[in-house]
């Protein structure tokens, strides 16, 4: 981005069908797209609903803030709050909710909401500074049919085509004492971080590791979607090496700092259950923690791998959250050919 006198005001406008692109990039550098979270669908639902709106935020013909605004017929809500990286710090924020705050307002909203998750203390700091309190409501919530699967653990899809799997998320807040892990002995292997990796290479790993457990989220993207995630800065992809072939890899996410994210680790099937897990598990909670993070973060669920949980909590990581989910089964979808799984 270029640098802009901080006074200049955002030209807010209404999102268009046509700047979606823009928009869930935008979302993407931001860190506002997780694992979990479909920002073109978001963006069409959005567009398309009735009581909701994307306003975008523009400086010469770029957008560079936005906010997702809408309402219940009782009270508003905040969404998609989200300002590059590059025009921080000059009061877009503030410009975009107000923004949203006038389009309640017209509409004789008398109160809005938004959530905050509890360890994002900026942004808690954020809306505070602009009047807003902490309620005394818990938010209480469960994932319906959405997002990420894997399989093989016995279980299959019931009449309406859907698989259940209970998902373990878990943290750690504290760099291990133990060095380093070394490598299996009596095999030539090299761990190498893939710089900008074409995405035909990055594509078979995922692919090729993730099969088996029916990771199905990065092949629903276009090359364009996945592009701009893999190629940030910020998502560092490091890929084992085993007598020079691929086998396996592990991909850090660092766009939420100072929380990191393990969003991805894995084997390809031949390498598995010759301790090269733990190697590569290791080392990637090491490279993680040199970048001095708050926490380290990891999810896996009960159609992953049966031994994954139990590695993990091995490796330090620690159980804070467990949800039952009902998903969409890929193979049912195309996304992944039976033979595969």
């Amino acid at each position: 981005m270029q640098d802009e006198d901080s006074s200049v005001d955002l030209a807010v406008r209404r999102a268009s069908p046509e700047q979606k692109d823009g928009v869930t990039a935008l979302w993407d550098i931001s860190g506002l797209v997780r694992w979990w979270n479909d920002p073109v669908q978001d963006f069409d639902q959005l567009l398309s609903a009735e009581n909701a709106e994307i306003l975008v935020g523009f400086l010469d013909k770029q957008p560079v803030a936005s906010i997702a605004v809408g309402h219940d017929g009782r009270r508003g809500w905040l969404y998609y709050l989200a300002v590059h990286p590059g025009c921080r710090e000059r009061g877009y924020g503030r410009q975009m909710v107000r923004a949203a705050e006038l389009w309640l307002s017209e509409r004789r909203l008398q109160r809005v909401n938004a959530m905050v998750r509890s360890e994002h203390r900026k942004a808690s700091g954020f809306y505070k500074a602009l009047g807003y309190e902490t309620g005394a409501v818990s938010v209480v919530s469960r994932w319906l049919e959405r997002t990420p699967v894997h399989p093989d653990s016995g279980v299959q899809p019931d009449h309406d085509g859907m698989l259940e799997a209970t998902i373990t998320h878990l943290e750690m807040t504290a760099r291990p004492t133990e060095p380093p892990p070394h490598p299996p002995v009596g095999r030539q292997v090299a761990l190498m971080r893939a710089d900008r990796p074409t995405l035909g290479f990055y594509r078979y790993l995922y692919n090729t590791v993730g099969g088996p457990w029916l990771w199905w989220e990065r092949r629903a993207l276009d090359d364009q979607a996945l592009s701009r995630i893999i190629h940030d800065s910020r998502i560092e992809v490091s890929v084992l090496y085993v007598n020079g072939s691929p086998a396996g890899f592990g991909e850090l996410d660092r766009r939420r700092e100072p929380e990191i994210d393990l969003s991805y680790f894995g084997l390809i099937p031949e390498y598995i259950g010759q301790a090269f897990g733990p190697y590569l598990l290791g080392s990637m909670i090491h490279t993680a923690w040199s970048y001095g993070p708050d926490k380290l973060t990891v999810h896996t669920n009960t159609l992953d791998h049966p031994k994954a949980l139990t590695l993990y909590q091995r490796m330090g990581f620690e159980p804070v959250r467990r949800e039952t989910w009902r998903f969409i089964d890929p193979r049912a979808t195309g996304l992944i050919s039976p033979e595969e799984a």
